[in-house]
């Protein structure tokens, strides 16, 4: 079919370059770097209560818990446990989603959607803010990082929020810390954030908090217009489950609750986040691990002269070619990886390997040091 039959269809999506994730081949041994996900299945004894509780509470003919309660009221444990917060968050503080994608889309439509306004990334970044922004036919206003840190410039993304091309800015998406470059935000950048006039949403990404420390959810209790958003698929093994959350002021939840699908979380995937809550003292510890193998692949990569590697503050690195940082280069690294059954990303202008276990790691390395010659 051509796209003069699709004359039905928007025109700006015709030529919209959708997201593809890598296709997986189960019949290969792949060593799976490319997607940040953790290494690890869950715990044994997890993944038996899981299955135990499929057994127990799954009724296949009934509808999940479309308001999560149970989730949430876990949720709202974990957060204030993990940041030292009391009981300042609620359960009124929390909306659940399928995946963290579902999440931004909403915060789209409810922010940007009929020409109300556009949003601001900063570029490299997470590319799904502007994916799913264009599907629904919100301009992104991108703006760049300085190379050396990969911090946002922060004089151009003032002009961009003062001196608008099309609609005015309503979303400033920022990740802490940001993928694909795995830099936290810097006090200065936070401070920006925080002088933002009250009609922007500041939704700060926190996909990855688990692995770097760093959270700024304590500024919910304090500010009208922040948003934290969260995932299970990385520190909490739950990938496959698709479970993200955000934390909200109460009537910014108030409008994500109005605009979710009504049963948007299969009640397995309910189960499976709560379950890892629960059991969050057998899940978490491998976050450590995770940070030591990271920082010894770190250390090797950095000392190659052929390979300008950043700092990462979370699991994953990001590195491009000193010699010849161009697509084509980045492009044919990455492809002599996969014909050893690697798999990294290329994006963002560089590549970006996930960590995986020792021996997964060793098998990077070794290929790397192969093909960097």
């Amino acid at each position: 079919m051509t796209t003069k039959n699709l004359s039905f269809i928007r025109s700006d999506l015709l030529t919209l370059n959708a997201y593809h994730p890598t296709p997986i081949d189960e019949s290969q041994s792949l060593v799976r770097l490319d997607a940040n996900e953790s290494p690890f299945n869950l715990p044994d004894d997890v993944r038996a209560k899981l299955a135990s509780m499929y057994e127990q509470k799954v009724i296949t003919n009934r509808y999940p818990d479309g308001g999560h309660f149970q989730l949430k009221r876990l949720i709202a444990e974990y957060v204030n446990e993990s940041a030292h917060l009391g009981e300042k968050i609620k359960t009124s503080h929390v909306s659940v989603g399928n995946g963290s994608d579902e999440i931004i889309r909403s915060i789209l439509i409810a922010t940007c959607l009929n020409g109300q306004g556009s949003i601001l990334v900063a570029n490299p970044t997470f590319s799904m803010y502007g994916i799913l922004a264009e599907t629904l036919g919100i301009p992104v206003v991108k703006v760049n990082r300085h190379e050396s840190d990969f911090s946002i410039n922060l004089a151009e993304a003032n002009e961009a929020i003062n001196n608008p091309t099309s609609a005015p800015v309503k979303v400033v998406f920022v990740v802490h810390p940001n993928s694909p470059t795995a830099n936290c935000l810097t006090q200065g950048e936070i401070d920006w954030l925080k002088q933002l006039p009250d009609d922007i949403l500041v939704v700060v990404d926190e996909a990855y908090y688990e692995f770097s420390g760093h959270t700024l959810v304590s500024e919910i209790i304090s500010r009208d217009n922040w948003m934290i958003t969260r995932t299970f698929s990385k520190a909490f093994r739950l990938a496959a489950h698709r479970v993200g959350y955000a934390i909200a002021p109460n009537p910014i939840i108030d409008i994500l609750e109005k605009i979710r699908l009504p049963y948007n979380l299969p009640t397995f995937a309910q189960l499976a986040a709560e379950i890892a809550i629960e059991n969050r003292d057998l899940i978490l510890p491998s976050v450590q691990e995770i940070m030591s193998e990271k920082e010894r692949v770190y250390q090797q990569l950095k000392n190659s002269e052929k390979l300008k590697v950043w700092h990462s503050d979370s699991n994953f690195i990001y590195l491009r070619s000193n010699i010849n940082p161009s697509p084509e280069t980045h492009n044919e690294i990455m492809n002599k990886l996969k014909a050893q059954n690697i798999l990294i990303r290329h994006t963002g202008g560089g590549l970006r390997i996930s960590i995986g276990t020792k021996e997964e790691n060793d098998q990077l390395l070794s290929a790397i040091k192969g093909i960097i010659v």
